[in-house]
Parts: C-alpha cells; structure tokens; sequence
C-alpha cells in the first residue's frame, strides 16, 4: 500500500534543504580544514597527521580531538557505557525503521506532489538564503544614540516626538484590541495584522527609547545649568560641505584632536537601537507592500467575508502607512538599503507560518495568491519575490524625499543628513 503523501512534505524538504546549504555555508566559511603553519591539512577523521616535521602542532581552538570521539565527558565513566549506549540507540532506531517498512513497504522513502510546489519553496527559500547572507555579510553604518529620540527638526523639543509615538501606540493597541476581541486568534491569520502588531511593537519601543533620552536630557541639563534650556542640544551647525559636529551631552565623551576641528562624537546605539531601527525598515516595506496589496487587488478584486472593506479594515490599512510615515518625518533615523534583507526575512517567515499551519490540517488561505494547487502558484510567488524590491524602494524614497525636499523648504529648521 502506497502512502498517501501531500505537497507540504516538499515544504519541509525545501526548510531542509535551506538548513543543509546554510549549514554547509557555516562550515565552509568558519571550519573548512584545520591547517599548519606550513599549510598541511588535516584531513584524516580519527587522528591529526602530523607535520612535514614530524611534529603535531598546536590546532586551532575548535578543532577536535580524536579521544573526544569516543570517551565522555563525565569523569569516572567507562568508555564502554558509551559504546553500550550508542549500539541500543542503532539497534532500537533500526527496528522501528523495519517494522515501518514491513507495515507501509518501501514506499515510505517516495515522495510525490505537484510540480508547483517545490518551485514555490525554491521562490521562497532562495530570497530568505540570500537575505540571510546579505545580513551576515554587510558592513552597517554606526548608529548613534541621540538618532533614536532626536527629531529631525532644530525647534522641535524631543518630548513632542515621545507624545507622538506613545499617541500612536495607544491607538494602533486599541484597533489591534477591537480585532483580537471580534476574531480572536484567528485574526492573526493575516499578514496585514502581523504588520499592524509589528508598527505598534515599532512605536512602543521607540516610546520607551524616546522617554529615555528625554529623561538623559533632563538629567543632564540639571547637572550642566551652563548649557542653557532643554533645546540648547538642537543648535547644530550644519553647512554644505563642511563637517557635521555631532553634539552629544554624554559622560565619558570622545574628544579627537585634529588640525581642523575638535569634534565630539556621538555615543553608538546598544542592541535596543539597533533592534529599533530593523523595526523601522521592515515596517517601511511591510506597510507600502500590505497597503498596495489590499488597496491595489483585494478590495478590487478579491473582497469576500474575511477580507471586505469596513470601518476596522479601512483604519488598520491607512493608519499604519500614516502613523509611520509622519514618525519619519519627524525622526533622525537612517533607512539604509541593506535591512531589506530584514523584510524579505519578515515575509517568508509569513509565509513559512501558513506552509505549517497548512501541514498540520488547515485548508483554507487566507490570501487567494498563497494558494499551492494552481498551475499559477510559481508566478504568484515569483511575483511576492519580487515585489518586495518596490515596496521596500517606495519607502526609501519617502525618506530621501524628507531629506531633500524638507531641507530646501525649511533649510533654517530642519537639519539635513550628510
């Protein structure tokens, strides 16, 4: 009797197969082979040949070595119970293993499904992979912590930023409540609440960073009465061509000497910044991409009883694109190019969420174009690959327009980034 076998196992063939790539990567970037001083390696399994020499030289710090193979790592116990206990291990997996095959015969080991499926896998695999290696392999630009809670404008006191971010959390709390309580768990079901969750998440952490650095400034003003108000922090210099001096009321400042100027160097940001900022630029592509799609195709042409326009909808597709793109407008933080790797991470973790949702018995999508049992699937999800681009781009457009356009408009109030 033939198992009965459906397209998700391809799914979990596709995770595992962007496991074994990833893993080889690791091992071909960090292992590779354990080499001398005179460049001879080490190739044998059990024991480390020696050098041209004659001699073992020191191994490198992760290498193993061959009586770690075999003894434990408690003292006091006998190699054998090891021995004893890897043997029982073999013998109980193989006998489960043939009387799997006795009971269901060898075609456990065959796997079939449409040819769709594995080409959707590979459109989502293959840009989570590269993502993943952009992330790793990129150099980032420093982050400083005064980016974080500093407004992009000179007369505009930090505290009105913090009002708006916690103004927005409060609000965007309140529609994702109003959705939990009519839908439940369910409601997370859809990419667009993932994305609403994720800006609320955006705008509590930076309320939290911002009540701080609004705290610092306080603080610091009480201690340094000289420095004047609470807005002396926002009179920087900032002409064309000259260098930015970053100002930062921060103990323990970096002072460096130069022939030209002393410059006083920001204090970089920690992993909250950090974590801030990916926030920001995934919520960036995020918003444009769930408000075209519903907007663009949904509302046009795919509006049923799970996905039709009301008041609730209405509000969750506009106000997370507004609330985020006014905090930009405010804010000083950058949108480098590179952390739409993070965005593509964010949509096929997404999407990996159905695939297993769907393995575990769930027949319904919520999205018509997630769908796998269509000849169209593989151009579904090419077209998802790459929409991603845009989407990411328009926001970043957004953010080099603010810099550009803002600083002719208001060239003695807003502070352009160099």
């Amino acid at each position: 009797m033939a198992l009965v076998v459906y397209w998700y196992d391809f799914v979990c063939f596709g995770i595992v197969a962007a496991s074994f790539i990833g893993s080889l990567w690791v091992l071909w970037r960090k292992e590779a082979a354990s080499r001398c001083e005179d460049n001879s390696e080490y190739e044998s399994l059990l024991a480390t040949r020696p050098d041209a020499d004659g001699f073992v030289r020191a191994t490198p710090r992760a290498h193993v070595g061959s009586n770690q193979l075999w003894t434990s790592c408690w003292r006091g116990v006998h190699p054998g119970w090891l021995v004893a206990t890897r043997f029982v291990s073999f013998a109980t997996l193989a006998g489960f293993l043939s009387w799997d095959i006795v009971e269901w015969d060898a075609s456990i080991f065959v796997y079939y499904t449409e040819w769709q499926v594995p080409v959707c896998a590979l459109a989502i695999v293959g840009p989570s992979v590269i993502a993943l290696y952009v992330i790793l392999k990129v150099k980032r630009e420093p982050l400083f912590l005064d980016d974080l809670w500093k407004p992009k404008w000179k007369k505009l006191n930090p505290f009105w930023l913090l009002c708006y971010r916690a103004f927005a959390f409060l609000c965007m709390a309140r529609i994702l409540y109003e959705i939990v309580a009519l839908d439940g768990a369910f409601a997370f079901y859809f990419y667009t609440q993932w994305t609403f969750a994720l800006v609320m998440v955006y705008f509590g952490v930076g309320t939290v960073i911002s009540a701080y650095g609004c705290w610092r400034l306080v603080c610091l003003s009480a201690h340094n009465p000289e420095n004047g108000s609470s807005d002396e922090f926002l009179k920087r210099d900032m002409e064309e061509g000259a260098t930015a001096n970053y100002v930062s009321y921060v103990r323990g400042k970096i002072k460096l000497q130069s022939h030209y100027a002393q410059e006083e160097f920001q204090q970089r940001a920690g992993f909250w910044g950090y974590l801030m900022q990916t926030i920001y630029q995934t919520c960036g592509g995020a918003v444009i991409l769930t408000d075209v799609v519903f907007w663009g195709i949904i509302v046009p042409f795919l509006s049923n009883s799970h996905l039709g326009l009301n008041t609730l909808m209405g509000c969750m597709h506009t106000l997370n694109a507004v609330f985020l793109i006014v905090d930009t407008l405010l804010n000083s933080l950058p949108f480098p190019w590179f952390r739409l790797a993070y965005f593509v991470q964010w949509s096929c973790l997404y999407v990996v969420f159905q695939w297993v949702l769907h393995a575990c018995g769930f027949t319904w999508w919520p999205y018509p174009f997630l769908e796998l049992d269509t000849p169209w699937a593989p151009v579904w999800y090419l077209a998802l690959a790459v929409v991603h681009i845009p989407c990411y781009g328009i926001y970043a457009l957004i953010v080099k327009a603010k810099n550009s356009i803002l600083s002719r408009l208001f060239p003695h109030a807003f502070v352009r980034s160099y």
